[in-house]
């Protein structure tokens, strides 16, 4: 029972991790500075996810982890928009090259993820206390 424990935090940890990036790409989708104020697109990052053999069981299980959070290689997007404080010589914006859909599909999908794993621990806090209460 505890290691579906460990395996249902684990996945509500990466998660959570994964979310985090795609509101922080949906933030930035029309970031057109870097940190330092310098003319730049911001770079999407997503999460990567890889097994962790360390969380579940001895029966083969495996929980998740985060191996890294990367920046995508796309190039940025060029608009022309000559009047934009942020504009090159030739009168381009460089954008972050972000698709909201596909941004809106994962927060979806990891919002979905870490709902499976909270009733996973729910189940799991319940057979407990059956447990309990047929040996008390």
């Amino acid at each position: 029972m505890f290691p579906a424990l460990d395996i249902a935090a684990s996945g509500l940890a990466a998660q959570r991790l994964r979310m985090t990036a795609v509101s922080n790409n949906l933030a930035n989708i029309s970031t057109t500075r870097n940190e330092l104020g310098e003319p730049e697109a911001f770079q999407p990052r997503f999460v990567v996810f890889q097994t962790d053999e360390a969380v579940g069981d001895t029966l083969g299980a495996a929980g998740v982890k985060v191996s890294s959070v990367e920046t995508s290689a796309l190039p940025p997007l060029s608009k022309y928009e000559p009047f934009h404080p942020d504009a090159n010589a030739k009168g381009y914006v460089q954008y972050p090259n972000i698709n909201m859909m596909s941004e809106f599909v994962n927060a979806l999908e990891a919002s979905r993820s870490y709902e499976a794993n909270v009733g996973v621990i729910e189940v799991s806090k319940e057979l407990a206390q059956q447990t309990l209460r047929i040996l008390a």
